[in-house]
């Protein structure tokens, strides 16, 4: 793996730890596609409600789902086929890939360009 992919590959695991520490410290399994919080007996003590909950659960679902992208791009640099488009199947650019390291697609595609 040349220096580029290894620095990737460092900033991704980072930032896989990262969100593995934030959805466990919200209650949540970050192993699980599921949001379900692990049982918290002083949950209703504490004077949360149901709006609280449902916050939670939707910032669990919005790290999950970062999870899942930084996990899929460690697998793409594993299989080989990181930095390539899933869309048109282009070389994504160095520096979109610095800025976003899970990107998936090449920014003409996240603009919803047409160009091939």
């Amino acid at each position: 793996m040349d220096e580029v992919g290894g620095t990737r590959r460092a900033v991704l695991l980072e930032q896989r730890d990262h969100l593995r520490t934030e959805i466990a410290s919200l209650g949540a399994d970050p192993d699980s596609d599921e949001v379900t919080f692990v049982d918290d007996p002083g949950f209703a003590d504490r004077s949360h409600n149901t709006e609280e909950r449902s916050r939670l659960i939707s910032v669990a679902r919005a790290l999950r789902s970062n999870l899942h992208d930084v996990e899929r791009a460690l697998a793409k640099l594993d299989a080989g086929t990181y930095g390539t488009c899933e869309r048109c199947g282009r070389a994504i650019a160095p520096d979109r890939l610095d800025a976003l390291p899970w990107a998936t697609l090449c920014i003409d595609c996240k603009q919803g360009g047409t160009s091939r």
